[in-house]
This record gives C-alpha cells, structure tokens and sequence, in this order.
C-alpha cells in the first residue's frame, strides 16, 4: 500500500512527498483510515514506528475539509505531548505535512516566557502542541479558548500517567466540547492506558501493531555485567575501541547525567547532558549539537526517551537501568528507528540485578550477557540499596522515580514532585516516589 492510496488530500500527499516518504508504516496503515472515517482510536506501536505521523496526517485531512470557521481563527486541533522535546518533535511533523494548508500551528511548553505564547494565541491558531502543565496555566489566565477543539490527540499516553498528568489531563477534557473526535497514542498499553481511554474515547477501534511492550526487532540488546565504579571506564573503552560516533546515555538521576558528561569529556569524548533541570534553550542546544554530530555523546535522564527522533542512531546505552521496566522499552526505542538496525547496551551492576529482571519479565526476553575482558565483576562485592537522587533510598532492588530520573524522598513528596515548569508556576516539591521495577505502579508528579 502507498499513501497515494490511504484517500489522502492532495496538499498533504505532496508534503509527504517532500518527506521522501511514499510507503506507511504498519500503524500509520492500519489506524489512518480508521481516523479519516472520523472514528476514535487507541493505538499502539513500537517506538519508532511512525505514530506521530498516524495522527497527523489524518488530522490535518480531516481538517482540511471541514469547513473553515469565520472570524479569529478558533483551535481546532489539539495534542498534547508529556515532554518539550516530544511536543516540538511534534509540532516540526505538523508543520512539515501541513506546509501546503491554511493552517497555523503552534508549541506551548514551559521553561520559556509564556508573555510570547499569549500573544501569540490573540491572533488565532488551528492547532495546539503542548504540554498539559503551560497549557493549564494559559487556560487559568484566560488566554486559550479550546471550547472549539474538533479534534484531541493524546500522546504517548503511558508516560503521561508515569510523570503524574492524569489530574491535567482530565482538567483540560472538561473544558473541550463534548462533540469531538479522540485518538489516544502510546508505545505501551496497561490497564491504567485503557482506563483512562474509556474515560473519553468513544466506541473506539483498536490498533496494535506488536505485542505490548515488545522492543524493536531490528535493536540488538546487549548486558555486559560491570561493577559500578568501572562503569565509566567501560564506556569510555566501548565507545573508543568500536569507533561509536552518536551515542545516548541514559542515567536515572540529573546529578549523575551532569558528572557523567563531564568526565566523558574529561576523557576527550565531547558530551553533553540533558535534564529537566536544564534550561529550555540549553535542553534545545545540546539536542540540536546531538543531532549535528557536533557532540559526540548525549547523556539523559527519561525525559529524552521521548521526543529525541535520529532515523540514524546506532546505539543507546543504559548507564543506569531504569527503575520503571517500560522505560527500557522507550529508551532503546531510540535506536533501530525507521527501519534501520540499531544496538543497546546495558552496563549492569550488582545492585541492578532486579531491575534486569524486571525489564526481563516485562519484554519476555532473556537479554544476552557479555563480559568483556578485565572487567570481570567482583564477586565480593554485595547488592546495596539504589540511590534514586539525592536522598531517595530504596532497598531490595526496587527503585524511586522522579520526573526525569531525579530527586529523593517518599511516596507522599512524589505527589509534588517538582520540575522548571511547575517552578514557575510557583509549586514547591521534592519528589521521587518508591517502588520496585514492576510495568506499573506508584507515580510521581512531574511535569515538563
């Protein structure tokens, strides 16, 4: 099948074509069709797959043809994405397939002034890519009417529900029309993703691609067992010997990015961190040098495990298991995207043997383990309890989890955890909540 064929609009047909693109993707197959006949959907795929552009295109159709409404542009569209990277990918695809429309789109984040996003909206916009945390704080200052929303994207509906969103979510579902069409996307399904669906899907159909939390075929996993003051030098050696030139590192905790992309670059290896801590321009900088191959390494916590889309990254490495199974799922999903083959490696300690088992479990995988010679385990060395951020201790080889893998304390300061964008709403916190690696469990609050 051809996108020629999928009953697109011409003007978008020939913005794909721009795109070189000419072929859709299993789920981009299967669920435009579904949403141009006006139908709600729930879908999932593998990271990777081209989710973002089986909502898009078919929005973009469905408005199209729909009459245009008179007077200020009213939004007509609205999607919103759990992270800045996510929605500015996002917003890149709407501009990039609707550059041949009337359409006038627009990104709202937080991290940056929100005077210029006010303005902005006095003109009028077609559609909406945004945060749930800034888009709450338009709506409380009256500066975004969405009483006209046609059509409500949810994406990347499970982290959504990881990092605390559900309470905006469902602020922002009372203020939208009820006569409306819903899509709900996501990399993983779990029975919180299909309670939330119920709550404002209509009569959905169901699109699923893989077998949920399935990784990537064309991604090759590797373990290699380390003890955990070797990890760096094992990287930089993994790095150096096999001539890596575009890494992802991802840690659990903003502290540890930072050190780690200092001493990579210590090591001559150029790096750069990005973390929720980061300033939006400098989160933008370092990304952008990532994707120029200016930087050699990108060292991460979770919140880059979406929105960082390089058709061509080689390889992810886990410097730090994730203490949410799913995140694993996402974080490789960063590689062996758009067809393309790809390598993950984990540098695994004592410590992190339950998370591997966990991740094990979740993607029904044994991961192969190779040990690399001279950096046999210790096998004195015993399993101690993770710190998760500065303070949040966890025993027995579960894990804490703040926004974007930083923070400490409890279950009830993971109610508030505290992230740029809540800062300058004026919220206090200090947040990671407890929690072994199981697919769901206790969430924290973060928002970006």
């Amino acid at each position: 099948m051809k996108f020629t064929d999928l009953g697109l609009n011409e003007h978008i047909l020939r913005a794909i074509n721009d795109q070189g693109y000419d072929t859709p993707t299993p789920v981009q197959e299967k669920a435009i069709p579904l949403i141009l006949e006006g139908k709600d959907v729930l879908a999932g795929a593998q990271t990777g797959t081209g989710k973002t552009a089986g909502f898009t295109l078919p929005m973009l159709n469905l408005l199209a043809n729909s009459p245009k409404p008179r007077g200020k542009r009213p939004v007509r569209g609205l999607i919103l994405t759990p992270t800045r990277e996510l929605a500015a990918q996002v917003a890149e695809n709407v501009r990039d397939y609707g550059k041949y429309l009337p359409f006038k789109s627009m990104v709202i984040f937080g991290g940056v002034s929100i005077n210029p996003q006010i303005n902005n909206l006095k003109t009028g916009v077609d559609i909406i890519i945004a945060t749930p945390g800034r888009l709450l704080d338009l709506m409380n200052q009256r500066a975004v009417d969405l009483t006209q929303v046609e059509f409500f994207v949810l994406d990347e509906a499970d982290r959504m529900l990881d990092m605390g969103f559900i309470h905006d979510i469902k602020k922002i579902l009372k203020v939208l029309p009820k006569t409306r069409q819903n899509l709900l996307f996501s990399a993983t399904f779990s029975k919180e993703i299909k309670t939330l669906a119920s709550g404002f899907l209509n009569d959905p159909s169901f699109v699923e691609v893989a077998r949920t939390n399935e990784t990537a075929a064309k991604v090759e996993q590797i373990v290699y067992p380390v003890d955990k003051g070797r990890k760096r030098e094992m990287l930089t050696q993994l790095i150096r010997d096999n001539n890596w030139e575009q890494v992802l590192v991802f840690t659990r905790t903003k502290h540890m990015a930072n050190r780690l992309a200092e001493q990579l670059d210590k090591d001559g290896i150029s790096s750069s961190a990005i973390h929720g801590n980061k300033s939006q321009n400098a989160r933008t900088k370092a990304l952008a040098g990532f994707k120029a191959g200016k930087v050699k390494v990108l060292v991460a916590t979770d919140i880059a495990a979406r929105g960082i889309d390089i058709d061509q990254l080689s390889h992810v490495v886990n410097y730090e298991l994730p203490n949410i199974a799913e995140d694993y799922v996402h974080r490789i999903g960063r590689t062996g995207r758009a067809g393309n083959s790809g390598q993950a490696v984990s540098l695994v300690c004592v410590d992190e043997h339950d998370y591997l088992r966990g991740i094990e479990s979740l993607i029904k995988t044994r991961i192969s383990q190779v040990q690399i010679t001279g950096f046999t385990p210790d096998p004195s060395i015993k399993a101690e309890a993770i710190q998760n951020g500065r303070g949040g201790k966890r025993g027995g080889g579960g894990g804490g989890r703040g926004g974007n893998g930083g923070g400490g304390g409890n279950r009830n300061n993971a109610r508030s955890g505290r992230s740029n964008e809540q800062r300058n709403r004026g919220q206090n916190s200090n947040g990671n909540s407890t929690r072994t690696p199981k697919p769901r469990g206790q969430r924290s609050r973060h928002s970006d």
